[in-house]
């Protein structure tokens, strides 16, 4: 079978690039999971340091074919990294659409860069490569492109894995509950620190689900180590808040009565935190 060879113009290569880019890029914004992963994978792994490659070295001497191939991968994954550190010091965080963004305005900029500086370029040297496949490739080339070739491949394989474990798999550090008591006027500082013996006292609870998993929540409400009340939520779904008005009331006239609030999971018997929320409350 005879080797088949492709010559392809880097300008073309690139308007290619921003062509699929702007394509995939709402494609991937609102989808998620394995198809968001797959999507994105080449945003991701080789359109940002090819485009940056372009940008620092456009003539065709510069770097041979494969080696551009190889070190565009090296570089968008690290490209990666830096956009999601900048973000991080940004009003909008690391989060997907803005880290689609920051991606896209690389390798929209880099690109024209990489294209004003071609133009200048004689044509001979302006930045070509040869697609060229061969059955015998693997054994003609040299001990040091096969080992690139081995890096590129696992490095590739790494940053999906890590992609796709990332985007399926919570981290354990990233599993909590959120629990906090308002006062009526949902203001921390305005509880009521003054009641009458029997009459009921009025406070917004509020309970934050970041398990990734839905959860049922119950609270026990304690003074004096007697219960005074007893509330479930129902199943709360991962990052919705559970927000209500609730009452208790304190039959005991007295100064400084503690009243402690006791979360548990709807699958433990034991409290979620060591510590219960409290407040002190003076009983005429």
């Amino acid at each position: 079978m005879r080797n088949r060879k492709m010559v392809i113009d880097n300008r073309r290569a690139m308007v290619c690039m921003l062509t699929i880019t702007l394509l995939l890029f709402p494609v991937v914004a609102f989808t998620t999971g394995t198809l968001r992963i797959i999507l994105a994978l080449p945003l991701a792994l080789f359109f940002p340091g090819y485009t940056l490659l372009s940008a620092l070295f456009p003539r065709r001497e510069d770097m041979d074919s494969f080696r551009r191939m190889v070190f565009s991968v090296g570089l968008s994954i690290v490209v990666l990294p830096v956009s999601g550190l900048v973000l991080n010091y940004t009003p909008w965080g690391i989060e997907p659409f803005p880290i689609l963004v920051s991606i896209f305005l690389f390798i929209l900029i880099t690109s024209s860069i990489a294209w004003y500086r071609q133009r200048e370029l004689p044509e001979p040297e302006r930045l070509s490569f040869t697609l060229e496949i061969r059955l015998s490739g693997w054994k003609d080339m040299s001990g040091l492109t096969r080992t690139l070739a081995v890096i590129m491949l696992v490095a590739v394989l790494t940053t999906i894995g890590s992609l796709g474990y990332a985007m399926t798999t919570p981290g354990q550090g990233d599993r909590y509950s959120e629990f906090y008591i308002m006062g009526p006027e949902d203001d921390a500082a305005e509880y009521t620190y003054e009641t009458t013996a029997g009459q009921p006292v009025y406070l917004t609870m509020v309970i934050v689900n970041h398990e990734h998993e839905p959860l049922g929540y119950r609270v026990e409400m304690v003074s004096g180590g007697d219960s005074i009340r007893s509330l479930t939520t129902g199943t709360i779904d991962h990052d919705e808040e559970w927000q209500r008005e609730v009452d208790f009331v304190l039959s005991v006239p007295g100064e400084n009565r503690k009243v402690e609030f006791y979360l548990y999971t709807d699958n433990s018997s034991e409290p979620y935190f060591d510590e219960p929320l409290h407040i002190y409350i003076d009983v005429r």
